[in-house]
């Protein structure tokens, strides 16, 4: 998809053009499926949590500030939705799984403190990168993207996204290095 034709459709969106939204959902439903899939292995499932991304899309239209590319944004908000329906499910699955007479043998309170402190400390280490050299690192590490498929979507040079990954990665071996510890 267009540049253009990316910020046609938002404007149309914006301006709550329901046709805006078909157009949308027939140009990107495959990508939003293939997202969640790598997540979510039911297609049926899939398809309902494809559904409610552009449902989401939708209601918040107004709201909705697309910085990077839409196909971008709509892979964040379809892999979102899909860690959000992991997440709500695991308590069923993991109640579902374990015996009554057997206790229960994960992560000491330590562990699990750890984790989340160190989770936060991530991502408020990505938060701080410039805007460019985030993105970039964000479409290669979440988004699992080529360099040559980042350099095509943010319409810069291959050798561009090697340097701001490169930038990206020194600049998060320097704000976590006090917390090294917690990797091993």
């Amino acid at each position: 998809m267009s540049t253009e034709r990316a910020e046609d459709i938002l404007t149309r969106l914006k301006s709550d053009d329901r046709a805006a939204l078909k157009d949308l959902f027939q140009e990107h439903y495959p990508l939003v499926c293939q997202s969640i899939h790598r997540f979510i292995r039911d297609h049926a499932t899939t398809e309902d949590l494809a559904q409610e991304v552009f449902l989401r899309f939708w209601e918040k239209r107004h709201s909705i500030n697309v910085t990077s590319s839409l196909p971008a944004y709509l892979r964040r908000m379809a892999m979102n939705e899909a860690l959000g329906h992991l997440r709500r499910n695991k308590r069923y699955e993991e109640d579902e799984f374990i015996p009554e007479n057997e206790t229960e043998t994960g992560p000491s309170a330590e562990e699990s403190f750890l984790h989340g402190e160190l989770q936060e400390r991530v991502a408020a280490a990505i938060n701080t990168l410039p805007p460019k050299c985030r993105t970039v690192f964000q479409l290669s590490r979440f988004e699992e993207l080529t360099y040559k498929e980042i350099a095509d979507q943010m319409g810069i040079s291959v050798k561009t996204v090697e340097n701001q990954m490169g930038k990206a990665l020194k600049i998060l071996r320097e704000r976590l290095r006090g917390y090294l510890h917690l990797f091993l």
